[in-house]
C-alpha cells in the first residue's frame, strides 16, 4: 500500500481533483486543447467520475477526478487500480488535512488481499502530495491493513494460537510486552469463561495481553472479541449463518490495527490491549446450553444459548482490565445481529454510560467519515437477562432488544466510574468501493484513533 506513495516526482502526471460547481474555475486555469478537450467530452466533475487528458501528442497531459466537498479521503481510492501504470501528482490548493485524506485514501485503494491469489495488475503511484501528516498516513494504513488481513484469513490459517502469534509480532515490532495465556493455565489463572467457550475448539484457546507505553502516561486499555470461527456451538447456526464466521474476530483483529497506529503514531498513552481468543466449535467436550460458568468477577452465568459466546469471552477480560481503573476503556465485538437489524452493516453501533464520550465518538464518526450510532444502555431492559438460578443469564428469551441486552450483559462487568464504549461491528464491506473492497474492514478504527489522539495529545500539551 505505502510502496505507491513515492519522494520522487519526475514525469509525474497531476491530478486535479474538481467539483461539479468548482469545474468552471478548474477550466479557466487550463491551455485552451485541455480545456476544449475536457469540454468536448460533456465532463461535469461528477463525484467519482474521472477525464483523461491527452497533450498534443496523444501522451497523458492530466488527470481530473470528481469529488465531494468534505469526502477527500475516497476521492483518489478508486485511481491507483483505475490509472495507467505511472506515477501521478497531486495539484491544487488544498488543506494539510484534505492532502492527508488523498494521501490515505490513495493508499487504502492499493489495499488487496493477496495471500491466496495473487494480483497481476499493478497499482499507478502518487507523489506524496506536500503538506501531508505523512506519520499519520502511514500508521493508518498499517493498522487498517493489519486488521483486514487478520479478518480475511480463513479460520483454518487464523486460528487462536495464530490470532496471537500476530499480536505478538505486533508487540515485537514496536517493544511492547506480550503475554499468552493459553489452554488449562486459563482455569489456574481465573478465565473461567474464555476457557469454557474455547475448549471444544481444535486449538486451544487463549487471552492475549499486550502493555505498551510509558507507565506514568494515562490509561487506554482495548478489549477486542476474538471469536475466530464461530459454528454457534451446540446451538448450532444454519449453514448460511456460519459462512461468514471467519470474520467473528473482526473486534479483535480492528483493535489489533488500532494499537498499530497507536504505536506508530507514538501517542502518549499507556496501552494495553487484551484479547480472548477462541473457536466456538461442537464436540463431546462442549459447554452446554443451561451450563452455569462462574466468571472471574465472580458472578454466576447461566448459558442460554451457546451461540451467545461473545459475551461469554469478554466479560473476564473486561473484569481484568478493569482492575487497572484505565481512563478509557474500549471494546468492540462483532457481537449481535440485532445491531445489523437496526442499524445496517456500514454503521456500528455504540454503547456507553458516558454522554460526554458518546457526543464526542459520535462527532468524530461523522467528521471522518467512518460514523457509529449511539444506542442507549436501557437499564430496564436489564430484567430481560435475569435467571432464576444464576446471577445472570447470557441472553434474552425475548426477541427484542439482543443489541442492548447484550451490551447490558457487559454493563455488569464494567464499574460505572469508567468511562468505557462498547461497538458492536460488522467488520466487513457487503460490496467493492473504492479503497474498501469487498471483505474484512476496520470499521471505527478512523474514528477510535482521531479521538485518542485528540484526548490524549491534548493532554499533556
Amino acid at each position: 500500500m505505502l510502496d505507491h506513495l513515492i519522494a520522487d516526482s519526475q514525469g509525474a502526471v497531476p491530478i486535479q481533483p474538481v467539483t461539479e460547481d468548482g469545474l468552471a474555475a478548474v477550466l479557466g486555469r487550463l491551455g485552451e486543447v485541455e480545456r476544449r478537450w475536457i469540454e468536448s467530452t460533456a465532463y461535469i466533475g461528477a463525484a467519482g467520475k474521472v477525464a483523461l487528458v491527452p497533450d498534443a501528442g496523444g501522451r497523458l497531459q492530466r488527470v481530473l477526478v470528481g469529488v465531494k466537498p468534505g469526502e477527500e479521503l475516497w476521492g483518489l481510492a478508486a485511481l491507483p487500480d483505475a490509472l495507467p501504470k505511472g506515477t501521478y501528482r497531486l495539484e491544487g490548493d488544498f488543506s494539510g488535512a484534505a492532502v492527508t485524506s488523498y494521501a490515505l485514501g490513495w493508499a487504502l485503494g492499493c489495499y488487496a488481499f493477496t495471500r491466496y491469489k495473487s494480483r497481476d495488475k499493478g497499482w499507478a503511484d502518487l507523489v506524496w502530495p506536500e503538506h501531508a501528516d505523512r506519520g499519520k498516513v502511514e500508521a493508518l494504513a498499517r493498522g487498517i491493513a493489519l486488521a483486514r488481513d487478520l479478518i480475511n484469513t480463513p479460520a483454518e490459517d487464523m486460528g487462536p494460537p495464530e490470532l496471537a502469534a500476530a499480536a505478538q509480532d505486533l508487540a515485537k515490532r514496536h517493544g511492547a510486552r506480550c503475554t499468552v495465556i493459553t489452554g488449562e493455565d486459563l482455569l489456574k489463572q481465573n478465565y473461567p469463561t474464555i476457557h469454557a467457550v474455547g475448549r471444544a475448539g481444535p486449538k486451544p484457546p487463549c487471552l492475549v495481553d499486550i502493555v505498551w507505553g510509558d507507565e506514568s502516561a494515562p490509561k487506554l486499555t482495548l478489549v477486542g472479541k476474538g471469536v475466530c470461527f464461530d459454528t454457534g456451538g451446540l446451538d448450532i447456526k444454519t449453514a448460511g449463518g456460519m459462512k461468514l464466521m471467519k470474520k467473528d474476530m473482526g473486534g479483535a483483529a480492528t483493535l489489533l490495527g488500532l494499537a498499530s497506529a497507536i504505536m506508530d503514531a507514538k501517542l502518549p498513552v499507556r496501552l494495553r490491549v487484551l484479547v480472548p481468543a477462541v473457536e466456538n466449535s461442537v464436540a463431546a467436550n462442549a459447554f452446554r446450553p443451561m451450563d452455569i460458568i462462574k466468571t472471574r468477577k465472580g458472578i454466576t452465568v447461566e448459558v442460554g444459548n451457546t451461540d451467545a459466546e461473545g459475551r461469554l469471552i469478554l466479560c473476564d477480560a473486561l473484569h481484568e482490565a478493569c482492575t487497572e481503573k484505565p481512563e478509557l476503556l474500549i471494546d468492540m465485538a462483532t457481537l449481535t445481529g440485532a445491531a445489523r437489524v437496526a442499524l445496517g452493516p456500514d454503521l456500528p453501533a455504540l454503547f456507553t454510560h458516558d454522554d460526554k464520550l458518546a457526543e464526542q465518538l459520535v462527532a468524530k464518526g461523522f467528521a471522518e467519515g467512518d460514523p457509529m450510532w449511539r444506542l442507549p444502555l436501557w437499564k430496564p431492559y436489564r430484567a430481560m437477562i435475569a435467571s432464576p438460578i444464576a446471577d445472570i443469564n447470557n441472553v434474552s428469551d425475548s426477541g427484542f432488544a439482543g443489541a442492548i441486552t447484550a451490551a447490558l450483559y457487559l454493563d455488569t462487568f464494567v464499574p460505572e466510574e469508567i468511562s468505557w464504549a462498547h461497538i458492536d461491528t460488522y467488520a466487513w464491506n457487503q460490496k467493492n468501493r473504492p479503497g474498501r473492497p469487498e471483505g474484512g474492514e476496520a470499521l471505527c478504527l478512523r474514528t477510535l484513533f482521531a479521538l485518542i489522539e485528540e484526548r490524549f495529545v491534548r493532554a499533556t500539551r
